[in-house]
């Protein structure tokens, strides 16, 4: 393969078709720790993405120590 002045590459037909890249997928170029790029389907980022938020989200949920009022917080936040 050769990348055009444009950066663009064909992938060839059959790669399409074993990672089921249909015409309008969208896909995003990931660089592993290898140094290796990799082709991936956007939503499958996405995906990874969402899941590694939720994760956070999951740790810290009941993290507080300190009982406030409500009214105590939203000052708080508007200081």
């Amino acid at each position: 393969m050769r990348i055009t002045t444009k950066g663009q590459v064909t992938i060839p037909e059959e790669i399409r078709e074993a990672a089921g890249f249909g015409p309008g997928t969208e896909v995003d170029f990931v660089i592993g720790d290898d140094g290796l790029v990799r082709v991936i389907p956007s939503d499958r980022l996405r995906g990874e993405r969402a899941a590694s938020l939720q994760g956070a989200i999951s740790r810290l949920r009941g993290s507080a120590d300190v009982a406030l009022p409500t009214d105590e917080i939203m000052a708080l936040t508007r200081e």
